[in-house]
C-alpha cells in the first residue's frame, strides 16, 4: 500500500487512471477545463512541462491534504510536435509521418502539494517499423485515436504491430512514466 497522500488525478485518461491503479496508488480523478496553449519558443520538454503546470495550476488553493498529479504527453519529429489530431483524417497524416522513422515522446508531469510545485518531464524514443497505408486507415477506423498525441496508443494494435523497439519508458510513452511519479510521491509527504 502506499506511503504517501492521496492523489487527484487531473486527467481523464483511462491509461492513465490504469497506470495509476496497477501501482496500487490511492486516487479520485477531476477533471477542469484548462487552456493546452502554450507560448512559442519552447522546447518539446518545456511545452509538456508547461501544460501540465497549467493544469495543476486550476487546484491552486482548492486541496490541503492530497496530491493533484497533472500531465501532458507530447509527440515531436523533426522538431514539430504532434498533439491529438483533429480530424481521422489528420490522424492518418501524422501516422504516415511517424513511419519507417523514430519519434520522441514527451511527457511533462507536475506534482502540487501544499502549494508546492514538483515539475518534471520524461523522454522516450520510439522507433515505428514502415506502416502500410492500410495497416494506418484501418487502426485510425478501428480504434479513432483522436484523443492520443501523435495520433497512436502504443498498447493498442498499431503499437503492436508497428513499434520494433523503444528507448526510454515504456509507460511514458503510454502516458505517464510511472517509474519518475512512484519515486517523487513519497518525497512528497
Amino acid at each position: 500500500m502506499s506511503k504517501f497522500p492521496p492523489v487527484i488525478l487531473a486527467s481523464k485518461s483511462p491509461r492513465r487512471q490504469q497506470l495509476l491503479q496497477l501501482m496500487d496508488v490511492d486516487f479520485r480523478v477531476v477533471l477542469k477545463d484548462v487552456d493546452e496553449s502554450f507560448p512559442e519558443g519552447l522546447t518539446p520538454e518545456e511545452v509538456a512541462v508547461y501544460i501540465a503546470t497549467q493544469k495543476a495550476e486550476a487546484f491552486d488553493e482548492e486541496v490541503a491534504d492530497e496530491v493533484v498529479l497533472t500531465a501532458d504527453t507530447i509527440v515531436t519529429i523533426d522538431g514539430e510536435i504532434l498533439g491529438k489530431p483533429e480530424s481521422a483524417e489528420h490522424a492518418v497524416e501524422m501516422l504516415k509521418k511517424l513511419s519507417g522513422r523514430v519519434h520522441r515522446v514527451v511527457t511533462g508531469v507536475c506534482l502540487l502539494y501544499k502549494g508546492n510545485y514538483n515539475k518534471f518531464f520524461d523522454v522516450s524514443e520510439v522507433f515505428f517499423r514502415k506502416l502500410t497505408d492500410a495497416e494506418i486507415q484501418s487502426y485510425v477506423d478501428e480504434y479513432q485515436p483522436l484523443d492520443k498525441a501523435g495520433s497512436y496508443g502504443i498498447q493498442e494494435r498499431i503499437g503492436l504491430i508497428g513499434i520494433e523497439r523503444i528507448n526510454g519508458s515504456y509507460t511514458n510513452v503510454v502516458g505517464l512514466p510511472t517509474e519518475k511519479v512512484y519515486k517523487q510521491l513519497p518525497r512528497l509527504s
